[in-house]
């Protein structure tokens, strides 16, 4: 029989010591964090609760602001200019979505197996994406063109008068949606590619041994397995497109330029809306309004996303 001899104080002492240690991986762990919550706070909280004090304001024309409570948000009930801004918005986000079957399509044909040139393709998907969105626009821009655009021309070697595009309001926000559509496509392939190539390989060879063919796991296999990262190319997309600003601002101008075009009502949108206000006519506290609307239904939409994907997203 062993009998052990402790001091008096020492089992007391350890439950001490452990407690010292744990505040100080404690105090490290909010030392590593406090850089980037420090960079959330000043650059993304701040803001978002300067812009909601300023959307309860009216602005003057040498900066000066005061204090006017809910009515820039009364007015925006109130004016149709902001109703069809969004209702544009919602319909480039809406057509915009097509862009995602289309990257699962193409990333599964990229990840079949001895396609030669698979190197190529990936970086001719991915290419627009590393253009800066000025230049892509510049470029849509002129092919759009209604007198001497390419694909007007092309039109034209057999019969066809093609429209203004971007001038015609049947056609304008469709060529932008195109645009969308064309500019986001390689940045889902890769995120698709990935998603594709994660999936066990196994499940193709029981679907297989099933006597499943290639189309049929694409839609029983890939597709199920793949639900989680269209969830979040989903997620992503809506966010991107309602805050589309940059290829409507060049291809359409803005201020007056921007008012002379036809199809100025069909391509306005919410944030260029916002740029408008906020910059050309510098009523900036309804410019804020503007803006903190669309946040809210920015979380609004991401809300219901994130609810409607226990439907159909399957986690392993």
């Amino acid at each position: 029989m062993t009998l052990t001899v402790t001091r008096p104080g020492v089992e007391q002492a350890a439950p001490g010591r452990r407690e010292r240690s744990r505040l100080r991986e404690a105090l490290w762990a909010y030392a590593f964090i406090a850089p980037t919550g420090l960079g959330l706070l000043v650059f993304y909280l701040w803001p978002v609760l300067q812009t909601a004090y300023f959307s309860l304001t009216k602005w003057g024309a040498f900066g000066g602001h005061t204090w006017t409570g809910l009515d820039n948000y009364l007015r925006l009930l109130q004016d149709p200019e902001v109703g069809r801004a969004l209702v544009n918005t919602l319909t480039y986000t809406a057509l915009g979505l097509a862009a995602i079957p289309l990257a699962i399509v193409f990333a599964a044909f990229l990840n079949t197996r001895g396609l030669r040139g698979v190197g190529v393709y990936r970086t001719l998907f991915f290419l627009p994406v590393v253009t800066m969105p000025v230049a892509v626009a510049m470029v849509w821009r002129w092919l759009y063109n209604g007198d001497y655009g390419l694909i007007n021309h092309l039109l034209s070697l057999v019969g066809v008068d093609g429209p203004n595009w971007v001038a015609d309001p049947d056609t304008a926000l469709y060529a932008l949606v195109v645009v969308g559509v064309w500019s986001s496509l390689g940045y889902n392939l890769i995120i698709f590619l990935a998603g594709i190539q994660g999936i066990p390989k196994e499940y193709y060879e029981a679907a297989s041994i099933d006597g499943a063919g290639p189309v049929r796991q694409f839609f029983k296999v890939t597709i199920p397995l793949l639900s989680p990262t269209a969830f979040f190319v989903s997620v992503v997309s809506v966010i991107g497109s309602l805050q589309l600003f940059d290829l409507v601002f060049v291809m359409s101008g803005s201020g007056a330029a921007a008012r002379a075009n036809p199809a100025y009502p069909r391509l306005q949108t919410v944030v260029q809306l916002f740029y408008d206000r906020a910059f050309v006519t510098n009523d900036r506290g309804y410019a804020a309004a503007i803006v903190m609307m669309l946040l809210v239904i920015i979380i609004a939409l991401t809300a219901v996303q994130f609810r409607l994907q226990r439907r159909w997203v399957h986690y392993g």
